[in-house]
């Protein structure tokens, strides 16, 4: 069986492992799970409620600020630790972790200038919290939050909203389930007016949680008691109601101990003719002790819960340790070995860009099946084979001498001239499948997590594999322009051969059923031979003549622009994509297996935002490791 100093140190413990990661409560933090699931007890009360008496009597300490209106303006998370007798007491605040306070007027003094820092010497407030830690052998184990006090009416130098302020700040801590509720109220008031049994009320209808502190009890008019109040008979709640007397303001201004207020504090309810038949029942001690045996049992009811939400916690937080990525070695062998996996984890993404696993290589296709073709449509043939430069290009070609059966000069610079225009469609083809492999470079850099914790070499991969394509793109443009120049260096003869051939007064001519030209039987050769290439008796000088001339060339142009639709991509996969799917990175790992461990080093420089995302997520890990194991350790009985 654990005891109740134990299990309740226990959370203690883990609650100040959280507060040093940041991981607390009050809807300041998103890792706050762990924190709200492990129960704690807020101070809830009026202003001038004596919230800040009943806590310094049960720490048995003076060390929170005192003055008129409103003094707690931050909320105040105070975590108790007892210690073997005879230590020495000492706090320690979050905010200042290495640093032990034995003089408790320098933490009165401490939690001022905090709240300073961030609210300013107004009456303004902030929902940041003061950590604060208190060890001693005169407390029980306990965190208690001290909250600012609720309000009715904004004074000068707070804004109007600062009574919903104040509500909403205090509700976002007492209406979490795990939240055990100490609501303060002056007796010396009707307890119906009490702010915090009302805010308590609308939190915990049921009471399971509330327990109802009456303070002031000593200051009531003479006749009157609160017995009614503190035997549940005016206010029933499920926890039983508590009277404290605190300190008078002569007490605090003689400075006089908490040990001795405590001693007159019970002298007072022993001899007092009202409360004497409760006496054992009342007090900060026995106010202590009944919230650390009433959170034993809380937390024992909560560990299955709280054990299932932290291997819930350590299972994401083992899964974003593998996203952000483990620690590396040192050693230029395993730098290297880790380069090469980021390497292969880019490569892997790149091709499945590439083959159609993620989006993207689509637009190769695209540049073939849309881009090639249009361009290739848009080429200004109609211009360059209009009637007036065919006539002009073939009455240049042959110089003074005419051509004696066909303008073939003229035909070979018409076609040569038209093929000099697919160059353009060629090279911008290349380009443009450079541009969409340059963009899946840059995606798939972005796309592969693992190399997100290495800005410096994600740059060198990004610079390396653009380098490479500019290689291949260089390689494609000489290739796709030699396909071009080999259409121009040799005409496909056999077209011409089909065509009708042009000669100045053929013997007569005999037209077929149809209207096409035939040759004479005398032309035809010996009988079984060849038919001879009809000849057609034209003017040289007709527009009909040209037009011809222009339509023969226009045609072969046709021919050669389905041959080129067609070679071109195949040039521009072999030597782009197929290059990019099989050896972009090769020249990279050349130069990186010469790299010495220091130079391996400054590559695997990671992102100090992405590092301290790992560290914290290591310690919150370590955390929660350390938690479970804790909490394995200790047996309790159910």
């Amino acid at each position: 069986m654990a005891s109740m100093e134990s299990l309740i140190g226990l959370v203690n413990r883990i609650q100040r492992a959280c507060t040093a990661l940041g991981d607390y409560g009050g809807g300041n933090n998103a890792f706050s799970s762990l924190w709200d699931a492990l129960p704690s007890v807020a101070v809830v009360g009026g202003q001038s409620s004596g919230k800040s008496s009943v806590l310094e009597s049960i720490v048995g300490r003076d060390f929170l600020p005192r003055g008129s209106g409103i003094v707690t303006r931050r909320p105040l998370v105070l975590q108790l630790q007892q210690t073997d007798k005879g230590q020495q007491e000492y706090a320690e605040f979050g905010h200042m972790p290495r640093r032990k306070f034995t003089d408790f007027a320098q933490v009165r003094r401490e939690i001022a200038e905090e709240t300073d820092r961030i609210t300013g010497r107004t009456k303004m407030i902030s929902p940041v919290p003061i950590h604060l830690s208190i060890f001693s052998p005169n407390v029980v184990n306990l965190t208690l939050i001290d909250l600012p006090g609720l309000t009715k009416v904004a004074v000068e130098g707070q804004s109007e909203t600062i009574v919903e302020d104040i509500e909403n700040m205090v509700r976002a801590y007492v209406e979490k389930p795990n939240c055990i509720i100490l609501a303060i109220s002056p007796a010396n008031q009707d307890i119906a007016t009490s702010d915090a049994i009302k805010l308590a009320k609308e939190v915990d209808p049921s009471g399971e949680r509330t327990f109802g502190v009456l303070t002031k009890l000593d200051l009531m008019d003479k006749g009157t008691n609160a017995i009614d109040v503190l035997e549940g008979r005016a206010l029933r709640l499920q926890q039983p109601w508590v009277g404290i007397v605190n300190r008078s303001q002569a007490d605090i201004n003689k400075n006089t101990d908490m040990m001795s207020a405590r001693r007159r504090e019970q002298e007072y309810f022993a001899t007092s003719p009202d409360y004497g038949h409760l006496a054992s029942k009342m007090g900060s001690e026995y106010l202590a002790k009944l919230l650390s045996k009433h959170l034993e049992t809380v937390i024992k009811a909560r560990i299955p819960s709280i054990t299932s939400l932290i291997n819930k916690s350590i299972d994401e937080l083992e899964s974003e340790m593998d996203y952000l990525g483990r620690p590396i070695g040192i050693d230029a062998g395993a730098q290297l070995y880790t380069i090469l996996e980021l390497c292969r984890a880019f490569d892997k993404i790149f091709k499945e860009h590439l083959d159609g696993g993620r989006p993207g290589g689509d637009r190769i296709y695209g540049v073939f099946d849309h881009q090639l073709p249009a361009a290739l449509r848009k080429l200004p043939f109609d211009r360059h084979l209009s009637l007036q430069n065919v006539r002009k290009i073939v009455s240049e070609a042959d110089g003074y001498q005419p051509h004696l059966i066909a303008p073939e000069q003229g035909y070979r610079r018409l076609i040569e001239g038209s093929l000099s225009y697919f160059r353009g469609p060629a090279e911008a083809s290349v380009d443009a499948v450079h541009f969409v492999l340059k963009e899946l470079v840059r995606k798939s850099v972005g796309e592969t997590q693992e190399l997100k914790r290495f800005p410096t070499l994600q740059t060198a991969i990004a610079n390396a594999a653009t380098e490479a394509l500019e290689k291949f793109r260089d390689e494609s443009k000489k290739t796709v322009t030699r396909l071009v120049d080999m259409e121009s260096s040799y005409l496909t003869v056999d077209f011409f051969r089909k065509l009708p051939q042009e000669i100045g007064n053929p013997p007569a001519m005999r037209m077929e059923k149809g209207g096409n030209p035939a040759a004479t039987k005398a032309d035809k050769g010996d009988k079984g031979g060849s038919p001879a290439p009809a000849a057609i008796n034209v003017d040289r000088s007709a527009e009909g003549h040209f037009r011809r001339i222009g339509s023969n060339v226009s045609s072969y142009v046709a021919m050669v622009s389905d041959t080129l639709r067609s070679t071109i991509p195949k040039a521009v996969v072999y030597c782009q994509v197929r290059q990019a799917k099989q050896c972009l990175l090769n020249y990279f790992y050349m130069q990186i297996g010469k790299q010495e461990g220091k130079q391996l080093g400054a590559l695997l420089d990671e992102d100090p935002a992405l590092m301290e995302k790992r560290l914290q997520c290591a310690k919150r890990l370590e955390l929660y490791k350390s938690a479970r194991d804790e909490i394995d350790s200790v047996a309790w009985v159910r």
